[in-house]
C-alpha cells in the first residue's frame, strides 16, 4: 500500500487554535461570555448596517449631484438658439459665477458634428470629450479623468434646436472633489455614529452582565460567610425568583450535610460505647491471668483498643468535617486546656504559656481542635520539663485561603530527629515507661490532614525541647 494513502488529510492551520479559543471561552466567566456574545452579535450587525447605509448615502448624494448637473443641462437647452451664422447662442447666461472663472471646476460645453464646440469661459483652452457616434436624447452621466489634475463628473444630453437639423450635445461637468467631499463628510459622521453606538451597546451589555449576575456574586459571598462561620444558611427571600431555586437547593444540601455529620458522630459514639464495655471486661480478666494465653489476650485487646480509638477519632473527624461553616476561636480552647492540664500536672509544676494573636479562629469543629491540642499539650506536659509554650499566629495564604499556625514547644530533653517519623505511627511509644496508647500523634496528623492542614516536628530554638508545628485552615 502506498504510504501517501495512509496519511491523514491535512487540517486547516487555524482550526485548532480557533477550537482552543472557543473552549477557553466556554470555560470562561459568564460575564466574558455575555460580552463576547454581545460583541459577536452587535458588531456584525452594525458593520453590515453601516456598509448598507454608506452605500445608500453615497448613491443618494451622487443622485442629487447628478440632478443638479441635469438641471444645468435643461437650463442650457431651454435658453439655447441658433444665431444667423448657424452657431449656438444662449438667450440668457447660466447663473453660477464659476462658469465665468477659468479652471473653476464647473464647466459647460455645446458640441456637434463639424462645428467648433461652444464652451464656457471656465474651460478656457480646454474642451470636454465628445463622441458624436453615441447619441442619447435621455441624458447620461459618467465620471472621467479628462485632465491630469482633474476628474470630472459629466452630465450630457443630445437635443435638436429649432432651425437646425444638426444634433447638438449639451454637457455640464464638475470636479468630483465636491462630490467626494460631501461623501467623506457624511461617511465621517456615519463612522463616528456607529462607533458611539457600538460602544454604547457594549457598555449596556457590560452593565447588563454586571447587574444580571450580581445575585450570583451574592450567592458566592453568602457561601463564603457560611464557610467562615458567620452564617449558617443563605437568606432565600432576598434573591430574585430565578435564583431562589438554586439558593433553596443549597440550603437543603447544607441541612442534609449537617444531618449526615450528626449521624456520623452518633454512630461513632454508639460504636465507642458498644465496644468499651466488652473490651474493658477482657482487659480486666486478662490482667488477672498470668498464663501465656492471658498475656496474649491482654496484648491483643490493648492493640485492638488502640486501633478502635484511632479509627473512632478519624470517624468523628470525618463526620465533623461535613459540617460546613464551623468556626472555633483558638484562644478560648487553649485557655480551657491550659487550666485543665495545669491542674492535672500540678505536682510536676508545669506552666503553659500562651502567646500570639488571640483573635484567630479555626475553620472547623471545636472537638477536632481540642482533640489535636489536647494530645499535643498532654505530650508536652508529660514528656517535657516544667515549661510549655503554645504560639498562635497567622500563616501565609495558600491558594488564596487563610491558614493559622499552632506551635507547641516544651523544655524537655527532646527526641532525636531520626525518631521523629516514628511518632506518627499508630501504637508506637518512644517512652515505654509512661502510660498511653501511642496513637495521640497519629490522631493529630490524621485530623490535621482531614481538615486540610498539616503537621511536622522541629527542635525548639528557645526552650530546647521538641516543637510540634500544626498548620490549620483559618476562619476569616
Amino acid at each position: 500500500m502506498d504510504t501517501a494513502s495512509k496519511t491523514h488529510p491535512p487540517r486547516l492551520a487555524g482550526l485548532p487554535r480557533l477550537g482552543e479559543r472557543l473552549w477557553v471561552l466556554r470555560r470562561g466567566s459568564l460575564s466574558r461570555r455575555m460580552l463576547a456574545l454581545a460583541a459577536a452579535t452587535f458588531l456584525p450587525l452594525l458593520l453590515g448596517g453601516g456598509l448598507a447605509l454608506d452605500r445608500v448615502l453615497a448613491d443618494t448624494l451622487t443622485r442629487n449631484f447628478d440632478d443638479q448637473l441635469s438641471q444645468y443641462v435643461r437650463s442650457m437647452i431651454a435658453s439655447a438658439e441658433i444665431d444667423p451664422a448657424g452657431e449656438v447662442r444662449f438667450t440668457r447666461p447660466l447663473g453660477d459665477q464659476r462658469f465665468f472663472e477659468p479652471y473653476s471646476g464647473l464647466y459647460w460645453q455645446v458640441s456637434g458634428k463639424g462645428i467648433t464646440p461652444f464652451r464656457s469661459r471656465s474651460l478656457w483652452d480646454r474642451a470636454l470629450p465628445y463622441a458624436p457616434d453615441k447619441v442619447n436624447f435621455d441624458g447620461t452621466y459618467r465620471t472621467v479623468a479628462v485632465y491630469s489634475d482633474e476628474t470630472l463628473r459629466i452630465a450630457e444630453r443630445d437635443a435638436v434646436l429649432p432651425g437646425s437639423p444638426r444634433i447638438f450635445r449639451f454637457a455640464v461637468a464638475v470636479r468630483v472633489d465636491e462630490l467626494q467631499a460631501q461623501i467623506h463628510a457624511y461617511r465621517r459622521v456615519l463612522v463616528w455614529s456607529l462607533v458611539i453606538l457600538a460602544s454604547g451597546l457594549l457598555i449596556l451589555a457590560a452593565l447588563l452582565a454586571t447587574y444580571g449576575l450580581w445575585p450570583l456574586r451574592r450567592v458566592q459571598r453568602a457561601l463564603t460567610e457560611i464557610r467562615s462561620g458567620e452564617a449558617s444558611r443563605i437568606d432565600e427571600p432576598s434573591f430574585p425568583p430565578e435564583i431562589r431555586p438554586l439558593v433553596h437547593e443549597m440550603n437543603a444540601l447544607l441541612a442534609h450535610t449537617e444531618v449526615q455529620s450528626e449521624q456520623a458522630r452518633t454512630h461513632a459514639g454508639n460504636l465507642a460505647h458498644a465496644l468499651k464495655t466488652p473490651m474493658s471486661v477482657l482487659l480486666n480478666e486478662a490482667r488477672g491471668d498470668d498464663t501465656p494465653l492471658g498475656q496474649a489476650v491482654l496484648a491483643q485487646v490493648a492493640l485492638m483498643k488502640r486501633h478502635v480509638d484511632h479509627h473512632l477519632a478519624r470517624a468523628r473527624a470525618l463526620g465533623r468535617r461535613a459540617a460546613i461553616g464551623a468556626r472555633t476561636p483558638v484562644w478560648r480552647s487553649l485557655e480551657s486546656l491550659k487550666r485543665a492540664l495545669e491542674r492535672i500536672y500540678v505536682d510536676k509544676g508545669v506552666h503553659i504559656e500562651l502567646v500570639g494573636d488571640p483573635e484567630l479562629a479555626f475553620r472547623g469543629e471545636r472537638q477536632d481542635l481540642e482533640e489535636m491540642l489536647g494530645n499535643l499539650l498532654d505530650n508536652a506536659c508529660k514528656y517535657g520539663g516544667q515549661r510549655v509554650r503554645v504560639s498562635v499566629r497567622l500563616a501565609p495564604r495558600e491558594d488564596d485561603e487563610p491558614f493559622l499556625t499552632l506551635t507547641v514547644e516544651d523544655d524537655g530533653q527532646g527526641i532525636p530527629a531520626s525518631e521523629w517519623s516514628k511518632l506518627f505511627e499508630r501504637g508506637v511509644r518512644l517512652d515505654e515507661t509512661s502510660t498511653g496508647t501511642g496513637i495521640g500523634m497519629a490522631i493529630v496528623r490524621d485530623i490535621a490532614e482531614i481538615v486540610g492542614g498539616k503537621v511536622w516536628l522541629e527542635r525548639s530554638a528557645d526552650l530546647g525541647g521538641l516543637a510540634v508545628v500544626v498548620v490549620l485552615p483559618a476562619a476569616e
